[in-house]
């Protein structure tokens, strides 16, 4: 566990090659400028909440936040996004200590720096450390923000900003050095050769090929979490149950920021792919195949809404078959509006799984999910746990694969996954917790994420 930060560190730096090539051309029209973020600190808030306040000491700052953010910077990263909270009670859009010594100076990052939505407005209005939104545009611009990430009204932005330069609150240098990096970045993208792209300039866009490779990379990302008595995979000849509000849903198996920002968009584009009901029925026929929702969500309103939707008509539908496919999760959220005040998964989709379970058929659980909700009031009474995340528009085929035997499931968990809400913590082990004893020799105890089988291919 010591060495996890840098492991992440490590992949930080592989995904910068990944956007814009070991040699940093990101003015190749088939790499982009990567950005990193959000920095620093922006996924550990006390609350648990999208852009509340972090405490991090600076041992743990500097141990186990810095790491990804170096690699990325010395791998080449072009621009980094601020963290829109604050950090022990400074919000680090007006940090000039992390934005300016830290980042520029001490990391030598020579990209540009971007603010996320609104986040100067927000000095001003939310953060109440700047009187008016041109005090809020000095501190910020001080402090080392290169470009804001304007809301809605650029004007009053630049009319301020004009104004504290006249004033000389805020130096002609930094609007230099500001314009230099922002300048630069463009300079390397070729973006005053060619300022827009065409996508005739791109064929294999959205071509048989790529779609392959995104089957591909959702089914080398699934991770197979629990199989008893080797469940898994599945016989053809079963018939199977196919329940739970994610099993005909494209919308849960992208999530959101795809077709757009909440994600509710995504069945007006992508209902020519596969569902996981589809992809199952494609796998094994539709007469092995029956299906029924138990629980379904509102689609019109809030992620976590959701309703009983024939859901005694499903349990008695898993007496007429062999094994159930349970597929529970999230409707599709992000940032704010993804807030949540219970971890537990919620009490529709828990009362669906111990009814399922009470029936005595065996009940594969297939959660589609972008965050680990604690199933611990159910997990015990499923057979086998297979974890999607949010594979995409493929995500259904490469499960299909998965469950029989087609493909080997070879993902690994990139998180802890809690059984308890008070039990959240990431546990890093120190070497002045282990003592040496006269007994005999230390034991190590290795815990594994999943169990891997064979594929029957």
């Amino acid at each position: 566990m010591e060495r996890y930060p840098y492991l992440i560190a490590e992949l930080g730096k592989q995904m910068i090659y990944g956007y814009q090539g070991k040699d940093n051309n990101i003015g190749n029209p088939f790499k982009v400028a990567a950005s990193i973020k959000h920095f620093l600190g922006y996924q550990v808030p006390l609350s648990g909440k999208d852009r509340t306040p972090a405490i991090i000491s600076d041992q743990a700052l500097r141990e186990y936040h810095l790491p990804p953010f170096k690699a990325a910077i010395d791998a080449g990263a072009r621009t980094i996004m601020i963290n829109s909270g604050l950090m022990n009670g400074v919000p680090v859009h007006a940090s000039y200590k992390i934005l300016t010594k830290l980042l520029k100076e001490e990391l030598g990052f020579k990209g540009l720096v971007v603010t996320d939505w609104g986040d100067i407005e927000n000095l001003y209005k939310r953060d109440h450390v700047a009187k008016n939104n041109k005090e809020a545009v000095m501190l910020a611009i001080n402090a080392g923000i290169d470009m804001s990430m304007v809301a809605y009204q650029y004007e009053p932005f630049c009319d301020d900003l004009i104004a504290l330069v006249k004033e000389g609150k805020v130096k002609q240098t930094r609007i230099d050095d500001a314009v230099r990096r922002i300048l630069t970045v463009k300079y390397e993208l070729d973006l005053f050769n060619k300022p827009t792209t065409n996508i005739k300039d791109y064929p294999e866009f959205g071509s048989k090929a790529y779609e392959q490779a995104a089957q591909n990379t959702a089914a080398e990302s699934i991770t197979l979490l629990k199989n008893s008595n080797n469940v898994l995979p599945l016989n053809k000849s079963a018939k199977i149950l196919v329940t739970g509000p994610n099993a005909n849903s494209m919308r849960t198996l992208n999530g959101a920021w795809t077709y757009s920002w909440q994600g509710e968009k995504v069945e007006d584009f992508a209902a020519k792919y596969n569902t996981i009901l589809e992809a199952l029925q494609n796998k094994v026929g539709k007469e092995n195949v029956v299906y029924s929702p138990g629980v379904s969500y509102k689609m019109s309103g809030k992620y976590f809404e959701e309703y009983a939707d024939k859901m005694e008509e499903t349990i008695a539908a898993a007496k007429n078959v062999d094994v159930i496919v349970l597929c529970l999760g999230e409707n599709s959220y992000t940032e704010t509006p993804g807030n949540l005040s219970d971890l537990y998964l919620s009490d529709l989709q828990t009362e669906l799984a111990q009814k399922l379970a009470a029936t005595g058929k065996t009940v594969v659980l297939v959660l589609n999910e972008g965050r680990p909700r604690v199933i611990s009031k159910f997990e015990k009474k499923m057979n086998a746990i297979v974890q999607t995340y949010l594979p995409g528009n493929f995500g259904g085929n490469a499960l299909a694969d998965i469950l029989y035997g087609d493909v080997n499931p070879s993902g690994r968990l990139p998180y802890t996954y809690p059984q308890f809400p008070n039990a959240l913590f990431t546990y890093y082990h120190k070497p002045s917790e282990a003592r040496g004893t006269t007994e005999g020799p230390t034991i190590m105890m290795q815990i594994t994420t999943h169990n891997m089988y064979l594929a029957t291919v």
